[in-house]
């Protein structure tokens, strides 16, 4: 695999402080960082850019709830600019892999008589610095496939986006579907995003880009999942779910949830 990793004596300081337990309690308890995971976030060839939303976004206690292990196979919903990718494909190695998807946008046309909308430039995303991972193609969410025997389906901070009128996704029991009939039995499905106030549904999701996680609990459960449980490591008592979450970039209260296909 082509990515640089901790070497000799770095290696032995990345693994030292793998062994020890996460600041951040889970549920009340310490959480025990497996090694392999220190380890890809500590990967000095993962590009500056992530390094610094580290301290916000928590990698390694996230990766550690989700259970992400060597050899993994793992489909990854709209990566963005692959914070995420880069950690998992580290992880899963050689022996694992990782499949990115991505869905085509119907922006709706512009009023009779406005000016075309401006594009903002994107930077061009750092590379993935793995060759473990396929980009699959841009595919409508509205009719969604995966690649089936998924050890996860993972997304971040996007589930939201999926309720927009852009994406043109109308019954969520059967998108959640698809990722179930995706996972293998035992499989679970890693959803993080922005919290909305609680009883405010998906009326959010457009304007603040934000979704009540109970009604992402409703969507999932209904497509057959178990809902595992929940990590705090991601919420902040400070945001008061009312500004957009561009203003609060890695700020926001998040919630992160796992849920289970059943094993039988």
């Amino acid at each position: 695999m082509r990515y640089a990793v901790c070497a000799g004596a770095a290696l032995a300081l990345c693994l030292s402080a793998t062994s020890s337990f996460a600041a951040e309690a889970h549920h009340g308890r310490a959480m025990h960082i497996p090694a392999y995971i220190t380890a890809a976030v500590n990967d000095p060839s993962r590009p500056d850019s992530d390094r610094m939303r580290d301290v916000n976004r928590k990698p390694a206690q996230v990766l550690a709830f989700a259970g992400i292990k060597p050899g993994m196979q793992i489909a990854e919903m709209i990566p963005g600019t692959g914070y995420y990718t880069r950690l998992l494909c580290r992880i899963v190695g050689d022996s694992g892999h990782v499949t990115t998807v991505n869905f085509k946008v119907n922006m709706p046309p512009p009023p009779p008589g406005a000016a075309p909308r401006a594009r903002r430039a994107m930077p061009a995303p750092a590379p993935l610095g793995c060759d473990n991972v396929t980009k699959g193609d841009m595919q409508p969410a509205s009719d969604m496939t995966l690649p089936s025997g998924m050890d996860v389906v993972w997304t971040t901070e996007n589930y939201h986006d999926l309720h927009n009128a852009m994406f043109g996704v109308q019954d969520f029991k059967a998108f959640d579907t698809v990722v179930y009939n995706a996972l293998k039995p035992g499989g679970v499905f890693i959803i993080e995003d922005h919290v909305a106030p609680a009883g405010s549904g998906a009326s959010d999701t457009n304007k603040l880009h934000r979704i009540d996680p109970e009604l992402v609990k409703q969507e999932v459960e209904s497509a057959g999942f178990q809902f595992v449980g929940e990590s705090r490591v991601l919420h902040n008592p400070a945001d008061d779910h009312t500004q957009i979450v561009f203003k609060m970039v890695d700020k926001t209260d998040r919630f992160l949830f796992k849920f289970r296909k059943p094993a039988t």
